[in-house]
């Protein structure tokens, strides 16, 4: 997909279809009004006689356009305009872009960046039309014998904003599109099948991204980690004939004594539970427990291609969970790299027992803040569904960068406590705590298990479990968060675009 900045009045400017806004009550945007006086008032007519209401992402397309320069005219629903807010936005987009490719377009002139909701401006709207087409139009059909390719791809989009806007329009545009690609390679990894997506598979799709992108990798295999004395994250590969591996990429755009942000991300490749063996029901979606991983390799790929003046560090602890002969058992300890004994009692609480090597590792690095992303807890989506990442931290400034940064993106988190009363559910009577600490607050224990792994940093947690995939019909992964990291990494250095770039508003909590 090839995206553009064109400047003009939208009556004026050639293409193969040009999209256009209509509020409620068949209102007309600025730009669909300019169109109308183009083509003779053909949009008002259409208006008048209640064929188009403006329904929120309702289309209408209109076909064989003279006069014009333009062939077609595809008119978007934005509803009432009081009432157009970041989440409807987005919506008109995705349909926008659905009817394009539905009705075979191969380019088209999108001028919905002229209506930004209230309070973002058109930098961001412009972010958000081009990450939601890339994510509307994404694909995965590699593993088919024969890809569907019943409808030609829509090759280009222009986003036309006004002439003064034309630069701050262009570096936001360049962002997207580096955002998107990130998002394709973390939905392209955890869609992967388990059988193809192995630890070793991360391991070398981290080596090509290196290559790619001149980033510096470190792979540790079982030796290493045995040698270190990285017993958590060996007790979980234990079960499985996958070595296991922790990946290490690093992205330099600042200087080498400057400190990095390390992102930590989950690389469970096929969760089985272990011996605490989960339900056969939708197990094969437990391929997506690596999304963590998949999301950190995207975040680092987009803030490579962005040329962000930071210092980054993707860090993925990948193995499988399985059961067998020698896998873990419920009551084993283990002593993990940090020195701290663990007392398994729940083999299907394994991410946390792979983060909390990785976290301590991380320690070597100096980090100036750590972020792990792990689809964690079940408990997380019974609290937050698939609205919201979960975030927890220990650093009051950093938590704030997160939510500031998921509200920038669209891509939001919300914040739980992680008060010491919870601490008390993780006492063990054989080891320093356990790995568990029972239902209640399942998603805060896990939490709280992985900050003692982080007191000589601050540390932010993300529980993605459930925005990583969709399930159903539409079953695959998301690519978040992704665009909540990058716009983090964005903010740290200081690349920011546009009104929105700075504080935005913050949900109550």
């Amino acid at each position: 997909m090839d995206f553009s900045i064109r400047t003009g009045s939208p009556d004026k400017l050639r293409t193969g279809c040009v999209v256009a806004g209509i509020f409620a009550a068949r209102r007309p945007s600025a730009a669909a009004q300019a169109i109308d006086r183009a083509t003779g008032g053909l949009i008002g007519d259409i208006l008048k006689r209640g064929d188009f209401e403006g329904r929120p992402g309702s289309t209408l397309m209109l076909a064989r356009v003279s006069g014009t320069p333009f062939e077609r005219v595809l008119l978007v629903g934005l509803g009432a305009e009081a009432d157009l807010n970041e989440q409807r936005f987005r919506e008109a987009v995705r349909a926008a872009v659905l009817a394009l490719r539905d009705a075979g377009a191969r380019d088209a002139l999108v001028c919905l960046p002229d209506t930004p909701p209230a309070g973002r401006d058109m930098p961001w709207a412009i972010k958000q039309t081009a990450i939601v087409a890339l994510d509307t139009l994404y694909r995965f059909d590699r593993m088919k014998s024969a890809p569907d390719r019943a409808t030609l791809p829509l090759r280009s989009l222009a986003l036309r904003v006004g002439s003064r806007e034309a630069a701050a329009a262009g570096a936001a545009l360049e962002q997207a599109v580096a955002i998107g690609q990130g998002m394709a390679l973390a939905r392209d990894l955890g869609n992967l099948p388990p059988n193809v997506c192995t630890p070793s598979h991360l391991a070398t799709e981290a080596a090509a991204l290196a290559r790619a992108h001149r980033l510096g990798l470190e792979v540790l295999d079982q030796r290493d980690m045995q040698r270190l004395g990285m017993g958590a994250l060996l007790a979980v590969a234990r079960g499985s004939r996958q070595p296991p591996r922790l990946i290490s990429l690093t992205y330099r755009g600042a200087g080498r004594r400057d400190a990095p942000v390390v992102l930590i991300g989950k690389g469970i490749t096929f969760d089985t539970g272990g011996i605490s063996l989960k339900p056969a029901a939708e197990m094969d979606e437990m391929k997506f427990d690596m999304c963590g991983a998949a999301g950190v390799l995207g975040a680092i790929k987009a803030a490579s291609l962005m040329r962000l003046p930071l210092n980054v560090v993707a860090m993925v602890p990948a193995t499988e969970n399985m059961p067998g002969g020698n896998a873990t058992r419920p009551g084993d300890i283990v002593t993990t790299l940090s020195g701290q004994t663990v007392e398994i009692l729940n083999t299907d609480a394994e991410g946390r027992l792979i983060l909390c090597d990785a976290m301590t590792y991380a320690e070597r690095l100096k980090p100036a803040a750590v972020i792990d992303v792990a689809t964690l807890t079940g408990a997380c989506v019974i609290a937050l569904g698939h609205v919201a990442s979960g975030l927890w931290s220990n650093d009051d400034a950093l938590a704030r960068e997160v939510l500031d940064a998921g509200q920038r993106a669209w891509d939001r988190a919300w914040q739980l406590p992680l008060w010491d009363d919870y601490q008390e559910q993780l006492r063990s009577n054989f080891a320093d705590f356990a790995n568990i600490g029972g239902r209640p607050a399942g998603s805060i224990t896990a939490a709280c298990y992985l900050s003692r792994f982080a007191r000589k940093y601050p540390w932010a947690h993300l529980d993605i479990a459930g925005v990583a995939w969709r399930s159903g019909r539409e079953k695959g992964a998301t690519g978040r968060p992704v665009p909540l990291l990058a716009e983090l990494l964005i903010a740290r250095a200081g690349a920011g675009v546009g009104a929105s770039a700075g504080s935005t508003r913050r949900p109550r909590r």
